[in-house]
């Protein structure tokens, strides 16, 4: 597994008031397979989730994965930990399904049609295969979110952070793309409201407030979160 360090790392907000607290200091190492962040909406786990590749840089402080400071190297961070948003229109960006799987493997194969060829395997690990020539636009939600975690897998990350993934979904759905992220040999990283899905990692840290409340075993993690609810 990767090392995810978060060495007394502060976010702030500038406001026109001044600098606003997000995530106050917190250093965490995170290195078990299945990890969950859970709290209420505006507690700072998103916040959390995106400083590991990147996406939200620290206002003080170090975000380490696997010895790599995200703020110095920023491109093969996000080489090793993928990101999945919980809008999957933030990430499919091709007309059709093929064209934004191939879109991703830009950097691993140099023709067309080795890109075309690499997408049409990804989707066929994925059960896509049947709808690679159709527009991204008619895709189901369920459809929709595991296309673009099918996308993000393409790369081969080491590392898989997914906020929110099943937020959008209805059940079966949410329970399908649950499967899927507890099944990956990735590391994964899922910020959730999905207590459901969260009791199946290893270790779950609940945010509040912009500090982390609870951090230890997932069942333990969510009967506390139940708890303070």
């Amino acid at each position: 597994m990767s090392r995810l360090l978060l060495d007394h790392v502060v976010v702030n907000a500038v406001t026109a008031d001044g600098d606003v607290e997000i995530l106050g200091e917190t250093t965490l190492e995170l290195t078990e397979q299945r990890i969950a962040l859970i709290g209420p909406n505006g507690s700072g786990k998103s916040t959390l989730a995106r400083l590991l590749n990147g996406l939200v840089s620290p206002s003080s402080g170090r975000v380490l994965v696997d010895d790599l400071d995200v703020a110095e190297k920023g491109r093969e961070v996000r080489r090793k930990v993928g990101f999945v948003f919980t809008d999957p229109s933030a990430q499919l960006v091709m007309p059709t399904v093929l064209e934004d799987v191939s879109l991703s493997l830009r950097r691993f194969h140099r023709s067309r049609s080795d890109r075309d060829a690499a997408a049409r395997a990804v989707l066929a690990t994925y059960g896509l295969e049947e709808l690679a020539d159709r527009s991204v636009h008619a895709l189901s939600g369920g459809q929709r979110q595991l296309l673009a975690i099918a996308g993000v897998l393409a790369c081969e990350p080491d590392v898989l952070v997914a906020d929110e993934p099943t937020t959008l979904l209805d059940l079966a759905n949410s329970r399908m793309i649950g499967d899927l992220l507890m099944s990956l040999p990735q590391q994964v990283v899922v910020c959730t409201h999905d207590l459901d899905l969260a009791v199946r990692c290893e270790r779950a840290l609940v945010v509040s407030d912009g500090r982390v409340v609870f951090d230890g075993p997932a069942a333990e993690a969510v009967a506390h979160y139940r708890a303070s609810v």
